[in-house]
């Protein structure tokens, strides 16, 4: 289990912020410079240079994403503009999208990053301009919403392998509902039927709560307190669960370990934004009592198991059932190996959680939950601080990424594997390195004083 180091604290990594922000500029700028657009978007790094997997679009908003946040972290101008001129150019795609899920991911990380520079004041304030924005972030959010699948018990974003399909990563994309939710978006469907984009996010948020979080209790008394499952299963026919199941991670009984990450980091995200919601908002869907707990329940879960499932210097194994993990003897004991012969780790998934850890940390003691908060801050402290050094921070130039031994999909075999290596390793992501930079961001504002980091700030408030 990881071994929360109590003593640190956020100056403690300034050094390290620093060097990390001067090395992730010139990944950045290496990609614009050196990438072949004509590919479709950088997906992963194969022998340190970016390159495409077609499966779905949703990375390209990380690519642009990463510009504009190492303009917040930096002041440098030309970051900015870099971000801002290609959301313009090629982003409007994405934001029409039927086809995938992860409108939090590609609009949130561009339009809503450049919408919150504006209203923080990092950038200048522009009627139209924020018109724009506002524009794009609001139909994205309807897009997403009309993904939809009605279930017993409410309904779901479905994922794009189809109606039945549930996925855990969705929960970090339900920025999108909340932020056009919050944007006064109508949604509207045949019959101008007006359907409320909170609702679809308070019941897709509850869906997975339900069903891809495990509490070892009722219908998965089998099983143990906060693992996940990467897919959950649905008969579309008549809105019954029928099984866990999993795409990247190595069954739906084991846990893919970035599945997790994403329910820790996106739990506590939107518990941070029903703060700016009202009672009588939150009352038609159970009120607010209700809505927190469930929330706060599977963002309480999810972190212990990764406290739990996790080697002792916070950066997990890809998955915690992996088939030879029992080959590397008392791993948990142990920091990680990604040099290993026998299972690769993912450095994404330490960079996501850490952002969810410290987040639940500070709602918890702001709530009064000292001790319980404590616990979860400094866990995310321990695990930045690791993927912030070697051998998880890119030092070499010749290589793109900034945060190595990324893993996508173990299970197709689509990473690379090094000349003379068994395992996959070295690699970077384009979620892995933007979420390198949000939670590096995140603690670089607490350290600096500066505003604190949430997707919604780019509202009026």
């Amino acid at each position: 289990m990881i071994r929360i180091n109590y003593k640190l604290t956020p100056t403690d990594l300034s050094d390290k912020l620093k060097r990390f922000w001067e090395l992730s500029g010139e990944k950045i700028s290496s990609i614009e410079q050196n990438y072949d657009v004509a590919k479709g978007s950088p997906v992963f790094t194969a022998a340190g240079k970016y390159t495409t997997r077609g499966w779905t679009e949703w990375t390209q908003g990380f690519q642009f994403g990463s510009a504009i946040l190492q303009f917040d972290a930096t002041g440098d101008t030309k970051f900015l503009e870099m971000g801002r001129q290609k959301t313009i150019e090629v982003m409007a795609p994405h934001i029409s999208h039927i086809g995938v899920h992860d409108h939090g991911f590609n609009n949130v990380s561009t339009y809503g990053n450049l919408l919150r520079l504006m209203q923080e004041g990092k950038i200048e304030s522009n009627k139209w301009e924020k018109n724009f924005y506002e524009l794009a972030l609001k139909i994205s959010g309807a897009v997403q919403a009309s993904r939809w699948t009605p279930i017993k018990t409410g309904g779901f974003i479905h994922s794009f392998n189809g109606a039945h399909s549930l996925f855990v990563d969705t929960i970090r994309s339900c920025r999108a509902l909340m932020l056009s939710y919050k944007l006064g978006h109508v949604f509207q469907a045949e019959g101008d039927v007006k359907i409320s984009l909170l609702e679809r996010a308070l019941a897709h948020i509850k869906a997975t709560a339900d069903y891809s979080v495990f509490y070892g209790e009722g219908r998965d008394s089998y099983d143990i307190w906060g693992r996940t499952a990467h897919e959950s299963i649905f008969n579309t026919k008549d809105g019954n669960f029928r099984c866990p199941n999993s795409q990247q991670g190595y069954t739906g009984f084991s846990t893919w370990t970035r599945g997790l990450a994403w329910a820790i980091c996106g739990f506590p995200e939107e518990l941070e934004f029903l703060t700016i919601l009202t009672d009588e908002e939150l009352e038609p869907y159970g009120g607010r009592a209700v809505i927190e707990n469930y929330m706060l329940r599977a963002a309480r879960a999810t972190c212990d198991f990764y406290i739990e499932h996790t080697p002792i210097d916070g950066v997990p194994y890809w998955d915690t059932g992996a088939p030879n993990l029992h080959k590397l003897g008392d791993y948990l004991s142990k920091p990680s190996n990604p040099f290993n012969d026998y299972e690769p780790v993912d450095g994404s998934a330490a960079a996501i959680a850490a952002q969810g850890l410290l987040r639940l940390g500070r709602y918890l003691i702001n709530k009064g939950e000292i001790e319980a908060g404590e616990k979860y801050w400094q866990t995310g402290l321990t695990a930045l601080d690791t993927i912030l050094q070697e051998p998880y921070l890119s030092t070499n130039p010749n290589h793109q990424g900034i945060l190595l031994h990324s893993i996508y999909h173990q299970p197709n075999g689509w990473d690379y594997v090094p000349e003379g290596s068994k395992i996959a390793y070295g690699e970077s992501s384009m979620w892995g390195d933007y979420h390198a930079r949000e939670v590096a961001l995140y603690v670089q504002k607490i350290i600096d004083n500066d505003t604190y980091y949430t997707f919604y700030n780019c509202l009026d408030r």
